[in-house]
């Protein structure tokens, strides 16, 4: 859960530490602003992915499913800037399914922490495999991330690819590249 209270006074002393006057009109308001913000862009400290995977629905086939595209925002915890872009979820069900949305729920749910993208990828590949016991997960995530863009090498549109790969994915290859051809569209 967000202190507001200490947030508001970290930027209070971060404003500080960086020459700015925090009794400047326009940043008055500045570290109520901020704390708020960190109860939505943190708020997936809070949540359980399971509670978005629990609802499932019986399927006679066990054929691929993928949901693609998935836009999420995250932090990087190194540098408490913004890393962004899209997730892309594959799954041979056992049986069961997950309503789509809730996919995307689940991107979210890790997305929405201080978090490294290859941490990401592998809790949201573990959440399905924990909750739906697929016969396999193929996780892709995509993002362009301002730590490298803004500061540091200044490399705009550098995006990185980090991918999990579980069950009957690991080892078929023809499974993996089909997952990719449909997520490249």
């Amino acid at each position: 859960m967000v202190d507001r209270k200490k947030v508001e006074e970290a930027v209070r002393l971060y404003l500080e530490g960086i020459g700015e006057d925090v009794n400047r009109e326009g940043l008055l308001e500045t570290p109520s602003r901020i704390a708020r913000m960190c109860e939505e862009v943190y708020g997936g400290m809070e949540e359980d992915a399971e509670t978005h995977l629990s609802k499932q629905f019986t399927v006679d086939n066990n054929e691929l499913v993928l949901e693609k595209d998935i836009t999420f925002y995250s932090m990087c915890e190194h540098h408490l800037l913004p890393f962004y872009g899209k997730a892309h979820i594959a799954y041979i069900p056992n049986g069961r399914v997950v309503g789509l949305s809730k996919l995307a729920r689940t991107v979210e749910v890790f997305a929405r922490r201080a978090q490294i993208q290859e941490k990401m990828t592998s809790q949201i590949a573990d959440a399905l495999e924990k909750n739906l016991h697929p016969q396999g997960v193929m996780v892709v995530v995509e993002a362009e991330h301002t730590c490298m863009t803004m500061r540091g090498i200044k490399k705009p549109g550098s995006k990185t690819v980090t991918t999990v790969v579980r069950g009957a994915f690991q080892e078929d290859w023809n499974r993996q590249k089909m997952v990719m051809d449909l997520i490249r569209g």
